[in-house]
């Protein structure tokens, strides 16, 4: 079957309060991230997927992510098909974002613009490598109607993030939000299977999900939409441990994935992809991380543990780290 037609739709409108002070002057998806900034790993990964048409939903601080994006991120000039490009609510009808799903409920005539087969929404706060034509392989195998990125975690961490109950056949069954008790894998009882926030939808499935089935107050996708439609459409999951990557060495972790939720979550993200033997390399050249050499020199010294991103030193919980704001 030819190549589908997908939009890519990048969530990058987090406020990032728990990532105080990195966030006082940046949105959460616009901070240093080594030589680059965190939503250039979302991009990176859709463009080396062959996705280049791709908006971003802003809403915070978005001015430093505007800069970035038309520095950084600009293809053809005038082209309809290979565009980075950064959606804001329209304040002056008093209209905000409200939650993921409402982001996207309030942009649906860019999709009725294009006219994809599938799009792809995907989270900007997240350091992995993913091609996500695998993920769209599953899903056309599966005959999903939308499919859910799945990484396999410990059930102690798991209480911490959305987890999906699944059958053999991976076929979503329920989503349990930050349970206490996470519904543990058939195959691997002491992990769980929680969702990495990115999403692939039947375009007709997407609209009529955003339209028809959420209720007044409904305005998250893992929250509120895909258990709604994990009820009456057939949605799978897509476990990321099958994701492979050209040009990964031996010593790295193809599962790699890390939330930057918090400012602890992101130190140690910083410290897992430096070193001589990192976690995930950030100079593959078969899955470079764009856009290429961002920075001249990373925000990042590893040999002594600092991070330069500001001017005042902090410490958080008696970390070994110095952060300057």
């Amino acid at each position: 079957m030819p190549d589908p037609k997908i939009l890519g739709i990048v969530l990058a409108g987090g406020r990032g309060t728990r990532l105080h002070p990195l966030t006082r002057r940046h949105a959460k998806p616009s901070i240093v991230f080594d030589r680059y900034r965190l939503v250039d790993f979302a991009l990176s990964n859709l463009v080396n997927s062959g996705i280049e048409s791709i908006y971003l939903l802003a809403q915070y601080k978005p001015e430093s992510l505007i800069e970035h994006i038309y520095a950084n991120w600009m293809f053809a000039p005038n082209a309809d098909d290979r565009f980075v490009s950064v959606v804001v609510p329209q304040h002056e009808e008093g209209e905000f974002f409200h939650g993921t799903a409402d982001a996207v409920r309030q942009n649906l005539e860019l999709i009725e613009r294009h006219e994809p087969d599938l799009v792809a929404v995907f989270a900007s706060d997240q350091v992995c490598r993913m091609d996500v034509r695998q993920m769209v392989a599953c899903h056309h195998k599966c005959n999903a109607e939308v499919t859910v990125a799945a990484t396999r975690m410990p059930l102690e961490q798991a209480i911490a993030f959305g987890v999906i109950v699944a059958d053999a056949e991976g076929r979503i069954r329920d989503f349990q939000e930050k349970p206490e008790h996470p519904v543990p894998l058939r195959s691997q009882p002491g992990l769980a299977h929680v969702s990495m926030g990115n999403y692939l939808f039947n375009t007709e499935v997407l609209v009529e999900g955003l339209e028809c089935l959420l209720q007044p107050g409904e305005t998250d996708f893992g929250k509120h939409l895909l258990p709604r439609l994990a009820a009456s459409h057939r949605v799978y999951a897509y476990d990321f441990s099958g994701n492979r990557i050209p040009g990964t060495k031996p010593h790295e972790d193809s599962t790699y994935w890390r939330d930057i939720g918090t400012l602890e979550a992101y130190i140690d993200a910083l410290l897992e992809v430096n070193g001589n033997r990192p976690r995930i390399s950030l100079d593959n050249p078969y899955w470079p991380v764009l856009p290429r050499l961002a920075m001249q020199q990373p925000l990042f010294d590893a040999r002594h543990a600092h991070l330069v991103v500001a001017r005042k030193s902090h410490t958080r919980r008696n970390l070994p780290y110095t952060i300057i704001e």
